[in-house]
């Protein structure tokens, strides 16, 4: 028999071998909620390959302080956002949360947090109501109250007139065609045509001919990729000839490859650029085509930095000793974070924060810098 003095040290070393593998198979986890299912996944996936890529770079670097990502599928909806932010809230190991997509599951979402204090930092979820939910939310993509005024001007500098807007009928898409139409017209436009389409049109044609009625001088589109696509072909079909604009959520090399010869001479603004000279651009590019073998867009480029500034905001309170508290103070004082979508300070007040766009066109089948 085994004598009782040395089977309880040996009970004691089990269960100190048992608790320091527990801390080490328990790193610091990020919770990273996005669609991942459904009819935005291919946003959601984007954003799982940019963020797992971030999250590579980071442990080859930080070996003694390894963080995880867990992903979650929110399909895109609220309230399976919201039940994502219940478990994520009731998982210790979770510091920080990224996501979500829209702004409508990230809102949703987002009330929770505010309330079990997690930090929330968005990738895409532009809503200006977004940050003002609680001290705990923040985004590292500007706005629709910066984005729309930004291309109405650009827009008014062309000599345009008239536009007729056409925006996708959510809570984004409501706020940058409203966000744009009062800009415009406070610069001297008329907005000849306002009119929206549920998600999941793919036929626009009585759309277009309706606007096609109030004779603009232009078109501008909020609205994601795939409806763009659709929507340009079938311009081109009804002999619509006017120049087209559209917001950032068009950077996409799909948008040219479904739409075809209907995407030329397509204007958008974006905070990222994938043929961009500055070296962390390329880097990332680089790294994301030889993983992925696709040319990362603008929602890959946010994901990306928004993974590495929730990474840095996790080193600087402590890395594994980190709480969530710190996490959320670390995020807050973010500034000049280098990221490949711009560098990211966040307003001390509104935690918004600062960015630049840049002006593309598509030319001859590629997304070229323009200047006016």
């Amino acid at each position: 028999m085994f004598p009782a003095r040395k089977f309880q040290k040996t009970l004691v070393v089990a269960a100190l071998s048992t608790m320091a593998m527990s801390a080490l198979a328990a790193p610091v986890a990020i919770g990273y909620q996005a669609p991942l299912s459904g009819e935005y996944a291919q946003y959601g996936n984007q954003f799982r390959n940019a963020a797992n890529l971030a999250l590579d770079e980071y442990n080859q670097t930080h070996k003694a302080t390894p963080v995880v990502i867990k992903f979650a599928d929110s399909k895109g909806d609220a309230l399976e956002g919201v039940s994502i932010a219940h478990k994520f809230s009731d998982d210790s190991s979770i510091v920080g949360v990224i996501g979500d997509f829209s702004s409508t599951v990230s809102i949703a979402a987002g009330k929770v947090y505010a309330e079990t204090h997690l930090a929330q930092l968005s990738q895409t979820a532009s809503h200006p109501d977004f940050v003002k939910i609680s001290p705990w939310q923040f985004r590292n993509i500007i706005t629709e109250a910066f984005e729309g005024p930004y291309n109405a001007h650009w827009i008014s500098q062309n000599n345009i007139k008239k536009v007729a807007v056409i925006s996708i009928q959510n809570d984004w898409g409501q706020t940058a065609s409203k966000n744009f139409a009062k800009s415009f017209k406070d610069a001297g436009g008329e907005v000849t045509a306002l009119e929206s389409f549920n998600p999941g049109t793919r036929d626009f044609r009585a759309i277009l001919t309706k606007v096609a009625r109030t004779h603009p001088d232009a078109i501008y589109l909020a609205l994601m990729y795939e409806d763009g696509a659709a929507l340009l072909q079938q311009k081109l079909q009804l002999g619509f000839n006017v120049p087209v604009y559209g917001s950032s959520s068009m950077y996409e090399k799909k948008l040219i490859q479904l739409a075809g010869p209907a995407a030329e001479g397509v204007k958008i603004s974006t905070t990222f650029t994938a043929s961009s000279k500055d070296p962390n651009v390329q880097s990332f590019v680089k790294a994301y085509e030889a993983r992925y073998h696709v040319e990362p867009s603008m929602f890959a480029g946010q994901a990306y930095d928004a993974t590495r500034i929730m990474l840095n905001a996790i080193v600087k309170a402590g890395g594994d000793k980190a709480s969530r508290e710190a996490v959320r103070n670390a995020l807050a004082a973010t500034k000049d974070f280098p990221g490949v979508t711009g560098n990211t300070s966040f307003d001390p007040v509104t935690r918004e924060p600062a960015k630049n766009l840049s002006r593309l066109q598509i030319h001859n089948g590629d997304f070229s810098p323009v200047a006016n």
